[in-house]
C-alpha cells in the first residue's frame, strides 16, 4: 500500500476548523468590505474565508472614498458590505453616495445599529441587505450567501437562503409612520440622529445650514412628542 502523501498544514487545520475544497475550476467570489475599525475588518476577514467551499477575496477600504476609488479601479467586486458611520460619511449618506456614482453596485450595510427604521430607510434607498454586526456567525453566512447568489440570479449550484437573510426583522415603532407624513427630509434628518449624528455633522452632511438642522430636529420633537433628543432616540431602540 503506498502512503499517502504528506500535506502542509493550513491556518484552518491547525484549528481544527477544516476549510471545504473548491470545486475544480471555482473562481472566487470577490467582497469589498468598508469599516474604519482595522480589528473588525481582520475578524470578519478570518471567520469568512470561504462559502459552501467557494473562496472568498476580501478587499477592505477604511473609508468611503477608498472605497468608491477601490470599486472604480476593480472590475469584478460581487458585493460590498458598508458600514453607517465612518471618518467620511455619516448614516445612510455613504449608501446613498455610493448607489449614486455606481447604481449597479450589490451593497449591503453592515451595521451595529439593529433598528427597523433603518433598515427600512435602506431598503428603501436601494441596498441589497442589513448584515448586523452582532449577529450570530451563522446568520452573517447565511446573508453572505443570499447577498453573492440571489435566487434571481439562476445560479442553482450553490442552496441560497430566504430573502429574510438579508434584511432581518427588529422590533418595529409605530413612531415610523408618524415621522414618514413629514416627509423625505425629515427622515433622513431622523435616520441620522439614529446614527449618534450632532447637528454640526447633519449640517455637514446634508449641506444644510445649522439654523434649518435644529428646525428639523424641533419638528421631530414636536410631532413625536418628546422633549429631548435622548428620548426621542429611546423610541426607536
Amino acid at each position: 500500500m503506498n502512503a499517502s502523501p504528506m500535506l502542509p498544514q493550513t491556518h484552518a487545520a491547525l484549528n481544527e476548523t477544516p476549510i471545504p475544497a473548491a470545486a475544480p475550476g471555482c473562481a472566487p467570489a470577490t467582497l469589498l468590505l468598508v469599516d474604519d475599525h482595522e480589528i473588525v475588518r481582520c475578524g470578519v476577514k478570518s471567520s469568512f474565508e470561504e462559502l459552501d467551499g467557494v473562496p472568498l477575496n476580501w478587499l477592505e477600504a477604511d473609508s468611503l472614498q477608498d472605497a468608491l476609488q477601490i470599486y472604480g479601479r476593480e472590475e469584478a467586486i460581487n458585493a460590498v458590505l458598508l458600514d453607517l458611520n465612518l471618518a467620511d460619511c455619516k448614516g445612510l449618506q455613504g449608501l446613498r453616495r455610493f448607489l449614486q456614482e455606481f447604481p449597479e453596485a450589490s451593497v449591503a450595510v453592515f451595521s451595529a445599529t439593529r433598528d427597523e427604521f433603518v433598515v427600512r430607510q435602506a431598503r428603501a434607498l436601494g441596498a441589497a441587505g442589513y448584515v448586523p454586526k452582532g449577529a450570530a456567525a451563522g446568520q452573517v453566512r447565511d446573508a453572505l450567501k443570499a447577498l453573492l447568489w440571489p435566487r434571481t440570479s439562476g445560479q442553482q449550484r450553490y442552496p441560497t437562503p430566504p430573502v429574510q437573510a438579508l434584511f432581518p426583522s427588529f422590533p418595529s415603532s409605530a413612531m415610523f409612520d408618524r415621522v414618514s407624513e413629514l416627509g423625505a427630509q425629515h427622515l433622513e434628518i431622523l435616520e441620522l440622529v439614529l446614527s449618534g449624528c450632532t447637528n454640526q455633522e447633519i449640517s455637514a452632511t446634508t449641506h444644510l445650514c445649522l439654523g434649518t438642522v435644529k428646525n428639523y430636529v424641533s419638528s421631530l420633537l414636536l410631532a413625536l412628542d418628546v422633549r429631548s433628543r435622548s428620548h426621542m432616540v429611546s423610541l426607536f431602540r
